[in-house]
């Protein structure tokens, strides 16, 4: 089976399907025949009984009668085993290509930028979640949509080799009945689509409201932040309300239907059989027949439903996948230079021209943070200078892809983000071919392990391994100095070229920001240019060079211990 996680390029009614089912063909080929073989085989079972049943009145032949019974185990032996591995085949397809579209969607959301900007994490965690699984809720559909017409099919041809007035009218009926449903599907598909949407955005307020706990109970935000999700919950309700309505009428229907056209064969059937038209086995058959068009009309129906909601759940996902970022200009030249920024001008800044020299040790020292902010997008590339020019090599930083970005430049946030449920998990950067070694890393973060666990174990036991260190969400279980020692760290180990530090030092004691100015200074030595936004004093004085910028947006460069003569600079540094 093709394992390729699925691509964002189909087109048609549904961009997923046509490539999905393509990819398990195979396995569903095999599911679909066997998931048939078994709707088939109960189609037969009433011809099989009402074989048996003539025979034993027509001949009282003991033999022929247990011959009879056995052939109907059999039958119902090929029926069961068929649909246990038929389903088995079926399910195993969805399941698979569920988890090829979560890793397409994830894959997505991580490395293309743009495709978070117009949703929220709850929205996209809805569409990785459930409307994965939903839109690849399909290939079982399609398995019982077909099973069900081919059974339907050959319970047809047996009413009518019986009768055919009593065959064309349970295939009319039938026809009008299946046809009716299928009117109901666009408007089900539309309160179905509806309830996702709403779903999704009650999804990403409880998760934009859980990421901020915290600062909600500290300013006092908790009763209004109850009441935007009561809101957002309340839509949510409202619209599942009326999908589940539009659901249960349109499966009310066809079941009311169903049973109306099941009574009214077996009573037809009956009065044929007094007036000597057909014969006993054959009304056995016919009514047995009729109690079996319930499963696979049902089926129809029912696959029409859920149709609906997997075209409502992929439509997302496919709008996720095909989704497309702003074109970007080609790039030409070299992008494995120096950082150099020339005649920039943003708000707050400029004009300001620099180069980070291979090695260098830049300091970087703001009047705000929305200066600093400002900065560092220009320098990670995800903002682009209203006048001037920020080159990476010889190519501006925002023409390269954010692939190209990222495999030389890191952004290390202020704000830390550990991901996994260890220290181990939260230090794996993924990248292997880094020169920093973790005990480098760990040492220029003067991050300890020990003081993570409190160790205080025998003389000689060593600290605990990094996997064996949990870690609660977010690193919750660690003070915020050791948060952001451990994102140091993981920064460090990433061994970019150029890397940009946002307060890397602001939680810890002086101390330990002592051992870390040194510890950066060693570990980044060499090849690799360092910028570290901060207003400490003792990594200022660590640097090579800092780069100030005024109130006024103009700039000054120099050693820490020179810009120290400015009024400004020292206001800022020394307070």
């Amino acid at each position: 089976m093709n394992r390729r996680t699925p691509r964002a390029a189909a087109t048609g009614r549904s961009p997923l399907w046509r490539p999905m089912f393509r990819r398990h063909r195979r396995q569903l080929a095999l599911g679909y025949l066997l998931a048939t073989t078994h709707q088939v085989c109960e189609a037969l079972v009433p011809v099989a009984a009402g074989y048996v049943i003539g025979l034993a009145v027509a001949s009282s032949s003991v033999p022929a009668i247990l011959v009879g019974v056995g052939a109907i185990l059999v039958l119902f032996a090929v029926l069961a085993s068929a649909a246990a591995y038929g389903y088995y085949l079926i399910g195993k397809a969805a399941v698979t290509e569920a988890h090829l579209q979560r890793v397409a969607v994830v894959r997505r959301i991580l490395t293309d930028p743009s495709v978070g900007r117009d949703r929220q994490a709850g929205e996209l965690l809805s569409i990785t979640s459930s409307d994965t699984q939903g839109a690849t809720q399909v290939m079982e559909t399609v398995g019982s949509l077909v099973a069900a017409t081919v059974g339907l099919t050959v319970a047809a041809v047996v009413l009518l080799r019986i009768d055919l007035v009593l065959g064309l009218g349970v295939l009319v009926m039938l026809t009008v009945l299946v046809g009716g449903v299928r009117l109901l599907s666009p408007y089900l598909e539309r309160r179905l689509s509806a309830r996702q949407q709403a779903v999704g955005l009650s999804a990403a307020v409880a998760s934009d409201l859980l990421t901020g706990l915290r600062s909600l109970r500290g300013f006092g935000g908790v009763a209004e932040a109850v009441r935007r999700y009561r809101t957002a919950s309340r839509l949510s309700l409202e619209a599942t309300v009326r999908a589940t309505t539009s659901n249960a009428v349109v499966g009310t229907t066809s079941r009311l239907a169903t049973g109306a056209l099941v009574v009214l064969t077996a009573a037809v059937a009956a009065g044929y059989a007094v007036e000597g038209r057909i014969s006993l086995a054959e009304l056995v058959t016919v009514i047995g027949m009729a109690t079996f068009l319930l499963d696979p009309i049902s089926g129809i129906t029912r696959s029409v439903q859920d149709l609906a909601v997997s075209w409502a759940s992929g439509r997302r996902v496919a709008e996720l996948l095909t989704s497309s970022a702003p074109p970007t200009a080609p790039s030409h030249g070299r992008a494995d230079g120096p950082l150099r920024l020339t005649d920039v001008v943003e708000d707050g800044l400029g004009p300001l021209s620099l180069e980070l020299a291979p090695g260098e040790l830049l300091g970087v020292v703001t009047p705000d943070v929305a200066t600093a902010d400002t900065l560092s997008e220009l320098l990670a590339g995800s903002r682009a200078p209203a006048a001037g020019t920020v080159l990476l090599g010889d190519v501006p930083v925002a023409d390269l892809d954010p692939g190209s970005v990222r495999s030389r430049l890191l952004v290390e946030p202020h704000a830390v983000h550990l991901l996994g449920g260890s220290l181990a998990a939260a230090l794996d950067t993924g990248a292997g071919d880094g020169q920093v070694d973790l005990p480098a890393a760990l040492d220029a973060a003067a991050l300890r392990v020990d003081d993570l666990t409190g160790h205080t174990g025998p003389a000689g036991s060593g600290p605990p391994a990094l996997s064996d260190i949990a870690l609660l969400d977010h690193g919750a279980n660690l003070s915020g100095g050791q948060r952001q020692r451990v994102a140091l760290a993981r920064a460090l180990l990433a061994d970019r070229d150029l890397l940009v530090l946002r307060d890397p030092t602001s939680a810890v004691d002086a101390v330990t920001e002592d051992a870390i100015a040194d510890g950066l200074r060693r570990v980044r030595a060499g090849r690799r240019g360092t910028v570290v936004f901060t207003t400490s004093p003792l990594l200022l004085s660590r640097c090579d060079r800092v780069l100030f910028v005024g109130a006024d947006g103009s700039s000054t460069t120099g050693p820490h211990g020179d810009l120290l003569a400015l009024d400004a600079y020292r206001s800022v540094v020394l307070r």
